[in-house]
């Protein structure tokens, strides 16, 4: 179960398993396309007997009197730091910079007006995934929040998403979900965006819509990478890997090594731990997909990392900042024995909807740019568009476009 794994071969098993449902998610898609609602309905008799698609303030109201007053204060609190973090990355509405006499360059950014959230319901329940996608949007100025979750949607759910100021809720799951946001149905109109975690089919009908609209990244199975050296404690290591582990029988762990006796040390505490773990069975199907690898040294560690893109990146050595600052790719990065991955999935604020299956080469998580678009201005006067009048038509006639020219000889003898 615990075994050592090549970094190539880790990858390729978990770029394989998107692939595999491409058959699945396009009949989804095409069902949901073509009979709306009723393909809702349909998807959802497996798991209920499903009445309002839409969920009211009714219900909204009535979740709470379901769900530990503990609880909720914890989601209150919980999102008072999400949204004191997120509100440290907003842009500028407009900013303007006089860049030569007479030219005033800058950007105007606009908050999306309509976007759509995923959170997952299926093997458990994930209030925190709730605040996580709503909170950042709200922060942006998103004016219509529209969420979805497999119903029967949980009281907690529901309790969180209203915390976050959710505008509508819907009980739709899975891809057909996903394909209800991007293309609309009777209930539910559609988003400019998608953002949210998801099961392999979730995350594969967000890639396949993106013609229609715009989405996050690629969030799908769990996953850490775990860079250890002989000072890690093999019990620490133990616990995030199984903290990963319970998300889903198709998480993944992988510890890169520059200790050889540290996998057999994990190994031994991943054993103990999993005796008394409630979610056992979906531990051990994900460990099928974990590993290790030994490595020579740091360097070769950060490499393999960095080749790896893990969503969550632990680092457990000695010095650890001297890795953060020369890894490159990771969703979210952890520093030392007492950042454990689950202060960022809940509490300390930062996001934890980040890419997977090695995106984080190519995508940061989710933060609250992800819920605006810009757009530059250009305000000349005439000593500005004198100053850069000959260049652009030189280029303009170059490139054969004599209009493009024209249209500045015209303001030149105004």
């Amino acid at each position: 179960m615990w075994k050592a794994v090549e970094i190539d071969a880790w990858l390729g098993a978990r770029k394989t398993s998107l692939e595999d449902a491409r058959s699945t998610v396009t009949g989804i898609i095409g069902r949901v396309q073509n009979e709306g609602d009723a393909a809702l309905r349909d998807f959802a008799k497996k798991y209920c007997d499903l009445g309002d698609i839409a969920v009211s303030e009714d219900e909204r109201e009535a979740a709470y009197d379901l769900v530990d007053t503990k609880v909720v204060e914890s989601l209150i609190e919980a999102e008072a730091r999400i949204e004191r973090f997120h509100e440290r990355q907003r842009p500028r509405d407009l900013w303007l910079e006089e860049m030569d006499p007479g030219i005033v360059l800058g950007v105007k950014t606009t908050a999306l007006n309509r976007v759509g959230i995923y959170v997952p319901g299926g093997r458990a329940v994930y209030p925190s995934s709730a605040l996580m996608c709503a909170v950042p949007a709200r922060v942006a100025g998103v004016h219509e929040i529209c969420a979805c979750s497999p119903p029967p949607i949980k009281p907690l759910t529901l309790v969180a998403l209203d915390i976050a100021g959710v505008t509508e809720i819907y009980n739709a799951g899975g891809a057909q979900a996903i394909a209800a946001m991007a293309l609309g149905t009777e209930s539910i109109s559609p988003v400019q965006k998608i953002v949210g975690p998801g099961n392999i089919y979730v995350t594969l009908a967000k890639m396949m819509l993106r013609e229609k609209v715009e989405i996050d990244f690629p969030a799908g199975p769990s996953e850490i990478g775990i860079i250890a050296d002989e000072t890690a404690s093999p019990s620490i290591v133990a616990a995030d890997i199984l903290a990963q582990s319970e998300h889903d029988p198709n998480a993944a762990c992988i510890l890169i090594t520059t200790d050889p006796g540290l996998p057999e040390k994990v190994g031994r505490e991943v054993q103990k731990m999993l005796g008394a773990a409630p979610r056992r069975e979906i531990i051990e199907q994900s460990l099928k997909n974990s590993g290790y690898t030994v490595v020579a040294d740091l360097e070769e560690a950060i490499a393999a990392s960095d080749m790896v893109a893990p969503e969550h990146l632990s680092i457990q050595v000695a010095d650890p900042l001297s890795v953060v600052t020369r890894v490159k790719n990771a969703g979210a990065i952890f520093v030392g024995k007492y950042s454990a991955v689950a202060c960022g999935d809940y509490a300390v604020g930062t996001n934890h909807v980040l890419p997977t299956a090695g995106y984080s080469k190519m995508y940061s998580g989710l933060d609250v740019q992800h819920f605006y678009k810009s757009a530059t201005v250009e305000i000349l006067d005439r000593n500005g568009l004198e100053s850069i009048a000959d260049i652009v038509e030189n280029i303009a006639e170059a490139e054969g476009l004599y209009a493009h020219a024209q249209s500045v000889r015209v303001r030149r003898g105004l």
